[in-house]
């Protein structure tokens, strides 16, 4: 029985969503739980899966299409089998047994004849693969058979990564590979990570060289029996020709016609569709980026904006929400035009865009001592995310200065006895965790996320660490931090951090962070003013914890010197929703809890 793939509902406001991109052809065997395609509404990129396991029958909306929600967008079926009728009229994909009888029964007509020389001719050769075919032609379709070659794709490392770049390939072609031995490390902007082999058998092609960035999907490399033939990837089944509307009979057109037979003609011109412009085709990559989701249109519309001028973070550069916010806030969506009319809004002067003066980097002067490397993904990536960090946040920095000494007598008398129990070391990251975690309770603001016009407080208190690695800096998150005791703080943090060196992390590990701390003081650094990790808007910097002579005074108010253990907590937050008032309350909770709590293991 066939089974209909629908446009999900991504969220309570949710009404519609567009196809960014199909990952699987008509004709592709599915498994279930298999993503079969991506979609994008105003509010996340995500990725669809099979709900069933069969074969992917009908493709009812094309690549740019923004339909509603609960719209049936494919046909998952046993192979051969009819799709369920279409409630709106769309064609379903006919049966071997429908299409051998029209190709008997039915004359195609000019009309049809033409419609089968359209550009988009290669959308019906793969909507009726199944389609018994002429014995001259068979050769021509791939087969693939237990035996066959396995492609290595580049693996979807998050809902919001579209590409990643070979880091390193740990095989060579002809190497032995065992079932999920690591075969390549790959980086993106949010993890580095080892990919593992599907099979076993031997590296028969390396189809991407280290340091090249590809798009989620693209095949790596081909894993199989020695001279084994490559099954091809979805991409490599649908051919990227398109015939010349002035050769008819060129022989690059007749090929996909010879494949697709008699019964061509039988198939709808709704089959066939490609959304186009009055001037021509346009193609996929400008349909995804000028449609983006119906909330963004709606804005561009309203301030009238070209989307296409802004460069788009989303999904294959759609223009997200956030980007076009930003775009209205630097005063740049005012048009030449519309600085000359009278009612036009005026930006702030600070934010008004000097298009006449274009500022470049100084050149670099090289010499015979120095050296050059690339930028590795990672380092881009972070140089991005700080750049628009700064762009983003109104950054102010407070310092207050820690007596830690009752958190360093309580660690040195129990860390024996925790390395002992847990099998981890104790440090005073766990202590400060939970310094963060009550002075958060009570100012949740800084715990907070700017939405537009709105601050969204978070529930959950997920707390992002930075580690420093040999090759940059990464995040990774302990999850519900406020839950945790002591002891599950510890254990959390060593375990990310040993994980991370390893380049072991998951995309979720990384991601999803309400508050960042850093910890340069392990370094020897007294205090910095570290950079907001957005959409946060507050990071605590933990400097050095070193002894140093305090004055204080006696119950009888006689002054004495005395040694203790001193740190400096920097508190870098965005000044757009946290006040300077409440960030210095916010040290003095964390102040007052580390210098006087009772500590238990």
């Amino acid at each position: 029985m066939s089974v209909e793939i629908v446009m999900p509902q991504m969220g309570e406001s949710i009404t519609e969503g567009t196809v960014s991109k199909w990952l699987k052809s008509v004709g592709d065997k599915i498994e279930k739980d298999e993503p079969i395609l991506e979609i994008s509404t105003d509010k996340v990129d995500a990725e669809v899966p099979s709900p069933a396991a069969g074969t992917l029958l009908e493709i009812r909306h094309q690549e740019g299409e923004t339909v509603e929600v609960g719209t049936a967008l494919a046909i998952i079926g046993a192979e051969g089998e009819a799709g369920a009728a279409a409630p709106n009229g769309e064609s379903k994909v006919p049966s071997p047994e429908s299409q051998a009888a029209a190709a008997k029964s039915e004359v195609p007509s000019p009309r049809s004849q033409e419609e089968s020389r359209t550009p988009n001719v290669h959308v019906a050769a793969a909507t009726i693969a199944a389609d018994p075919l002429p014995e001259n032609s068979k050769s021509q379709i791939p087969n693939p058979k237990s035996d066959a070659a396995t492609p290595i794709v580049m693996p979807q490392m998050g809902e919001s990564i579209t590409e990643g770049t070979v880091s390193k390939w740990l095989k060579a072609v002809g190497d032995t590979i065992e079932k999920d031995e690591p075969l390549l490390e790959i980086s993106t902007d949010k993890v580095d990570a080892e990919v593992p082999s599907p099979v076993a058998g031997k590296l028969l092609e390396i189809k991407v060289n280290e340091g090249e960035t590809v798009e989620v999907g693209a095949v790596l490399a081909l894993v199989g029996a020695e001279g084994a033939a490559s099954v091809p990837s979805p991409k490599s089944q649908v051919p990227n020709s398109t015939p010349d509307p002035a050769k008819p009979d060129s022989p690059k057109q007749e090929a996909p016609l010879a494949a697709i037979g008699a019964s061509a003609a039988a198939i709808p011109h709704s089959v066939l569709r490609t959304p186009h412009s009055g001037n021509g085709d346009v193609s996929v990559e400008d349909l995804r980026r000028t449609k983006s989701s119906p909330l963004v249109r709606n804005i561009a519309k309203e301030h009238g904006i070209d989307i296409t001028r802004i460069d788009g973070s989303g999904m294959s550069g759609r223009v997200t929400k956030q980007d076009i916010m930003s775009f209205i806030e630097t005063g740049a969506a005012l048009r030449p035009q519309d600085l000359l009319r009278k009612d036009a809004p005026v930006a702030p002067a600070i934010f008004a865009p000097k298009a006449a003066i274009e500022y470049k980097p100084a050149s670099v002067t090289a010499s015979a001592e120095d050296r050059v490397e690339k930028m590795s993904v990672m380092r881009k990536k972070i140089a991005e995310h700080m750049t628009f960090s700064k762009q983003t946040s109104a950054h102010v920095t407070s310092v207050y200065e820690i007596d830690m000494t009752n958190v360093a007598k309580f660690r040195d008398k129990n860390k024996a006895e925790f390395q002992s129990r847990y099998g981890t070391k104790l440090t005073f990251m766990p202590f400060i965790f939970q310094a963060v975690n009550t002075a958060i309770r009570k100012h949740p603001v800084v715990n907070a996320q700017v939405d537009g016009d709105n601050i969204v407080y978070k529930g959950e208190i997920n707390l992002g660490m930075a580690v420093a690695l040999d090759w940059g800096l990464i995040v990774p998150v302990i999850k519900k931090a406020d839950t945790l005791s002591l002891s599950g703080l510890a254990l959390a943090a060593n375990d990310l951090a040993d994980r991370a060196r390893m380049k072991k992390l998951s995309p979720d590990e990384v991601g999803g962070g309400t508050f960042t701390i850093t910890n340069p003081g392990v370094f020897g650094g007294l205090y910095g003013t570290p950079i907001i990790n957005q959409p946060q808007v507050a990071i605590l910097c933990v400097g050095t914890i070193e002894k140093r002579p305090k004055v204080f005074t006696s119950p009888e108010g006689d002054d004495y010197i005395a040694i203790r253990q001193m740190a400096y907590f920097a508190l870098t937050y965005d000044h757009r929703i946290v006040d300077g008032a409440e960030a210095e309350r916010f040290l003095s909770h964390m102040k007052e809890f580390l210098e006087n709590a009772g500590f238990a293991l």
